[in-house]
């Protein structure tokens, strides 16, 4: 089977990916802009959040 890109990843990849430390992503996701999610005792953050974080950061 090939590789199906995730929806979703864990919080210390989705830091990795954006290159920032847990307070501000903590920050980030209290002001609204990174969608996190609970699946059990899994907290999963949307990859599309990160993608319009990016997005909206960058002016497009």
């Amino acid at each position: 089977m090939p590789d199906v890109p995730a929806l979703c990843v864990r919080v210390s990849k989705a830091c990795a990916m954006l290159g920032i430390g847990k307070t501000m992503f903590y920050e980030l996701v209290d002001a609204g802009e990174i969608e996190t999610l609970k699946i059990g005792r899994a907290t999963l953050v949307t990859v599309s959040s990160l993608e319009r974080l990016v997005t909206s950061r960058l002016g497009k």
